[in-house]
C-alpha cells in the first residue's frame, strides 16, 4: 500500500510550505504564515504543480479546521499553544549571521523578546533545551515558541548579520 510523504520549506519572511503528497498521488500544501493564518493548496491530478484552489484561513478558521482533523478524544495532556497565545515555528541561522560561533546566551533572547528557544536542530540531530552556553553555527535552525511579537522579534534578531 502506498505510503503518504510530507516535507516543509522554509519560506524567508512568510513562513512555513508543508508540502503532502497522499498514498493517492495527490498534492497538498499548507504555507503557514507568520502571523498566524494558513494558506491551504490543492493542486491537479494530471499536473501536480498546478494549483487547483487555495483557501487563505485565519488564525481561528485554522483552529478549528485541527480540531475537525483532531478530535476531541485526543490525549488531554497536549498543549494546545494557539489557545494560550503562543506559537511555535522554526528559525533558520544563515552562515553569515552575526551570531555564528557565538553563543546562545549571547542572544539575550528571552530577556529582549520574551521567546524560548525549545531545541536546535543541527545537520540530523537535536539539541534539546540548549543552555546559554551552546554555541550557534551557521546552518542551524532554531525551534522557538512565544507570542507572535516574540517570534517575529526573534527572527529579527537571529537574522542579523
Amino acid at each position: 500500500m502506498p505510503t503518504s510523504r510530507m516535507s516543509s520549506t522554509p519560506l524567508p519572511g512568510i513562513g512555513v510550505q508543508y508540502d503532502l503528497t497522499t498514498r493517492e498521488h495527490r498534492h497538498l500544501s499548507v504555507i503557514a504564515h507568520r502571523d498566524g493564518t494558513r494558506s491551504v493548496n490543492v493542486y491537479r491530478s494530471d499536473d501536480p504543480d498546478d494549483c487547483l484552489q487555495s483557501l487563505h484561513l485565519t488564525a481561528g478558521e485554522s483552529a478549528a479546521l485541527i480540531d475537525a482533523l483532531t478530535p476531541s478524544h485526543h490525549s488531554p495532556n497536549l498543549l494546545h499553544t494557539t489557545e494560550l497565545g503562543l506559537v511555535a515555528e522554526r528559525i533558520e541561522l544563515s552562515s553569515a549571521s552575526h551570531w555564528n560561533g557565538r553563543t546562545l546566551g549571547e542572544t539575550r533572547m528571552r530577556t529582549e523578546t520574551g521567546v524560548s528557544i525549545v531545541a536546535v536542530l543541527r545537520r540530523a540531530d537535536a539539541v534539546p533545551s540548549p543552555g546559554p552556553g551552546f554555541r550557534l553555527a551557521g546552518g542551524d535552525t532554531l525551534i522557538v515558541i512565544g507570542t507572535h511579537e516574540g517570534v517575529d522579534a526573534a527572527a529579527a534578531i537571529l537574522g542579523r548579520e
